[in-house]
């Protein structure tokens, strides 16, 4: 089972605008076939149907610790695309008065009619989400070589949406994630050499280029935060990591590190309503009864 917090995995910059074909771009690294929807449930299936956990138990808790990872990856990308969304309905009022016409030349004028200007559970091109996205084959090395190559795809293509947006919002957000991915591409590359012998280190980074070079991602380098692997888990159910994440980065020199846990995290952004939109379609009087409705028999 899993336990939520209140808390997404870092504090992302507040627009004073968003932009909506920067969030259309973005919807790629959701709901695309490398994007976070892809890995959270390739990996989440592979660890629900992992074989032989009690012999094979260190592959078993890496899967299942990035799966925990992968659900905040979601929540965080989720959360950049609707700040990239914020203040982009520049009218108001009358429906008369077309208080969305800023949707109709909008990359993505579904999120504008679907969503109130929100994620999709879907890619950039408005493709919705699929599980056959997702690839679980019971076989180990198989599986690991399979996510090993997604982690790859997913850092390509955050790198090329980097240099799509100058928006601080998302470029802070891919900043973090290209960190982060690139310690699961270790990860696996480290459970397939204990698996198979095999040298797969040698093949990173792909693309040959260290996320040194983005700004946005410079500073979470600083903080080590590519050196460490969290459990999610605060009983000690997935510390056999530790016995896969071990030695040195290869790229940094750093020793590598399990947590214990999570880390800290950060504030969800509160979302405005939009009147335009009927979303939440809850007014102060309708809040006001509701209020009252709430504090009845307590």
């Amino acid at each position: 089972m899993f336990k939520r917090e209140n808390r997404m995995l870092i504090e992302l910059p507040i627009p004073e605008h968003g932009d909506p074909n920067a969030a259309a771009a973005v919807q790629e690294l959701l709901g695309g076939k490398f994007g976070e929807m892809s890995t959270l449930n390739n990996y989440l299936f592979q660890s629900f149907n992992f074989r032989q956990k009690d012999k094979l138990k260190p592959f078993y808790d890496l899967v299942a610790s990035i799966t925990a990872e992968e659900f905040g990856h979601v929540e965080l990308v989720s959360n950049t695309i609707n700040l990239l969304s914020k203040r982009n309905t520049f009218y108001t009022g009358d429906p008369d008065v077309t208080p969305l016409r800023t949707g109709k030349d909008s990359r993505n004028t579904y999120q504008f009619i679907a969503t109130a200007q929100t994620a999709l559970a879907g890619d950039s091109m408005g493709r919705a989400w699929t599980g056959d996205n997702v690839f679980s084959s019971g076989n180990l090395v198989l599986d690991l070589l399979h996510n090993f190559f997604l982690e790859i795809g997913a850092r390509t293509h955050k790198m090329r949406v980097y240099e799509m947006t100058e928006h601080e919002t998302a470029r802070e957000m891919i900043g973090y994630l290209l960190v982060r991915g690139g310690t699961h591409i270790l990860a696996y590359a480290k459970a397939l050499e204990i698996a198979t012998g095999a040298e797969v280190k040698k093949l990173i980074p792909i693309p040959d280029l260290s996320n040194t070079k983005f700004d946005h991602a410079r500073k979470f380098e600083e903080q080590g935060l590519a050196n460490v692997l969290y459990t999610w888990n605060d009983v000690g159910d997935y510390v056999d990591i530790r016995q896969i994440w071990k030695g040195e980065n290869p790229e940094n020199g750093k020793q590598l590190i399990v947590k214990e846990g999570a880390p800290k995290g950060a504030p969800i952004p509160n979302l405005d309503d939009l009147p335009e939109e009927f979303a939440p379609g809850i007014d102060r009087d309708d809040y006001q009864k509701i209020a009252k409705r709430l504090l009845e028999n307590m």
